[in-house]
């Protein structure tokens, strides 16, 4: 049965009851779609959302999951790589002299130097650099002598039983040296320069010994660095 646009126009929106059957489920279907129209905008859409934030993070977590697994496989190794690099640490910290023996270390090197016949124009202690296990000395040194004998001792200081840096170095020739005279060539290697054994040469340097730190100033470091750390999140 066919209903004419007038038919419509003319309908009574309060006795849709009497309305054609087609003009009732056509009514019922708008009202249906507009219902579920709805019901997916306000309803399902945000557990749509909800969902997908979900999924996400499911796979985040199981690539979490993945990833600690690996983790815990290899605990067992990484326990004992933890151990060596602890046990390695802990015998270069027994080779630092402590506070009490830094004296002592100074004058060997110092002797070192004496014994090689070379002469000391500076040998100048810095202030220490501390940090969380040993604390840094810096010594500004200038020895005059002989090529060789520069040599011998920079090989003294090496074989110390502490552990004892030479960096900064820099090699002249000395004012009351037949060198000073001339340009002082240097070895194929590019490294220092081989004077005649007569010459005599001034070398500039810094010398770094290490020391381990008492109970008390690592207990101030700890204080200070928790300190820190409390003041940054602040």
């Amino acid at each position: 049965m066919a209903i004419t646009f007038d038919e419509l126009k003319n309908l009574d929106p309060k006795d849709a009851g009497n309305w054609p059957i087609p003009v009732q489920l056509g009514a019922m279907g708008v009202l249906l779609a507009a219902v579920i129209a709805a019901g997916v905008f306000y309803f399902w859409q945000p557990q749509f959302e909800e969902l997908d934030v979900g999924v996400q993070k499911e796979e985040q977590l199981k690539q979490e999951f993945l990833d600690k697994k690996k983790k815990a496989i290899n605990l067992e190794a990484y326990r004992q790589q933890l151990l060596e690099i602890q046990q390695s640490f802990g015998a270069l910290l027994k080779q630092l002299p402590n506070k009490s023996e830094m004296e002592t270390l100074l004058t060997e090197i110092n002797q070192a130097g004496v014994g090689r016949g070379l002469l000391f124009e500076l040998f100048k202690p810095g202030s220490e650099l501390k940090t969380a296990e040993f604390a840094e000395m810096p010594i500004q040194i200038k020895v005059t002598g002989s090529y060789h004998d520069l040599a011998a001792f920079v090989s003294d200081v090496a074989q110390l039983s502490r552990i004892v840096t030479l960096s900064d170095v820099q090699l002249a020739a000395s004012k009351d040296s037949a060198a000073s005279r001339a340009p002082v060539a240097k070895d194929k290697s590019g490294g220092l320069p081989a004077p005649r054994e007569a010459d005599v040469l001034t070398m500039e340097a810094t010398i770094k010994t290490y020391r381990a730190l008492d109970e008390v100033e690592q207990q101030a470091i700890r204080q200070a660095e928790m300190a820190a750390r409390k003041k940054k999140k602040q």
